[in-house]
């Protein structure tokens, strides 16, 4: 059986079983109303005997009806709740369970190819270097190449290294004064000697130091970059900006890409997430970088977000406490 059709079947199994608990239990209060209606009629039937005290008797088995009544109501409505609480807790948390199932095979898919496309390249370039006369343009292509694939691959380590351990509270961050704005000068240079073609422009301000990990911000500052460069045009232009707003220090990364919709704002700084339109499905990436920069950001006291780039694309920007 195939697994969507087995997930289906699973949830008609519980909505059933679900449906069979409320009838019961709709079933157990009128059968107890039932009685409780018959028990009164039994016992006044029984009173009409003494006339004398018929009215006080009258009075008492009203009163006891109306008590077990409202006794059957509360105890059947405590129950319904309970029931249908703990079912929409099952239910969210299978679902959950299940969503989350599905993005770490999609991870799992995602993080093999991401994987295999560096190594397959890499080793064709060596191989084409060690079996074959180039000359020396044609050398320096490939060795570029090259050393962008394995820049990417470390990164990409880094990513899932760095992530596990901030979530198993196995990394123990530095903190330590640092000039981010020579850090954001250093991230964008990076980026434009591994993508010559791309136009990269940095605008950073002088002095700007902040307490933090050195390490993790510069994790930080190059999934930002390198998301920009995936989800942007060849002939879009990125700009990092590192500037002093005190308190804080910001860095805004900008693109000129299609842009991230108001609903997948509030999505794409979850884990394995990735934007689902069109226009991005084909750019490579596992749905780890922006979910790891949320959380250096927040170890850091900080705040991330996502603004519109006008006329198009996207601006990331960091707020970090002035040192």
């Amino acid at each position: 059986m195939p697994k969507s059709k087995k997930i289906r079947f699973i949830f008609l199994i519980y909505w059933f079983l679900l449906a069979y608990i409320i009838a019961a239990l709709v079933w157990w209060f009128i059968a107890l109303s039932r009685q409780n209606e018959q028990m009164s009629v039994f016992k006044i039937q029984e009173i009409k005997k003494d006339e004398i005290n018929y009215q006080e008797n009258y009075a008492k088995i009203a009163a006891e009806k109306k008590r077990k009544t409202a006794q059957y109501i509360g105890e059947g409505s405590i129950f319904f709740l309970l029931i249908v609480a703990g079912a929409l807790f099952v239910y969210k948390t299978v679902k959950r369970e299940f969503k989350l199932s599905q993005q770490q095979q999609n991870f799992m898919m995602a993080i093999t190819h991401e994987l295999k496309t560096p190594i397959a390249i890499s080793k064709l370039n060596l191989e084409t270097l060690q079996f074959r006369k180039l000359d020396e343009p044609q050398k320096e292509r490939l060795i570029n190449n090259t050393l962008q694939e394995t820049n990417r691959l470390n990164t990409l380590c880094n990513n899932i290294l760095i992530s596990s351990q901030i979530e198993n509270g196995g990394y123990m961050a530095a903190h330590e004064e640092i000039n981010i704005g020579d850090l954001a000068e250093s991230c964008s240079n990076d980026f434009k000697n591994r993508f010559p073609n791309r136009l990269i422009q940095s605008i950073v301000e002088k002095e700007l130091y902040v307490n933090g990990d050195l390490l993790l911000l510069q994790i930080a500052l190059n999934n930002l970059i390198d998301n920009a460069i995936k989800y942007s045009s060849k002939e879009g232009k990125i700009t990092v900006h590192a500037f002093k707003n005190s308190p804080l220090i910001k860095i805004q990364v900008t693109d000129e890409g299609p842009g991230i919709g108001q609903e997948e704002k509030k999505k794409v700084f979850q884990k394995f997430y990735r934007l689902g339109n069109e226009a991005t499905k084909s750019s490579k990436g596992t749905g780890l970088g922006l979910y790891l920069t949320q959380k250096i950001i927040s170890t850091h006291r900080g705040n991330i977000s996502i603004e519109d780039n006008i006329p198009r694309g996207s601006k990331f920007i960091i707020e970090l406490k002035e040192a």
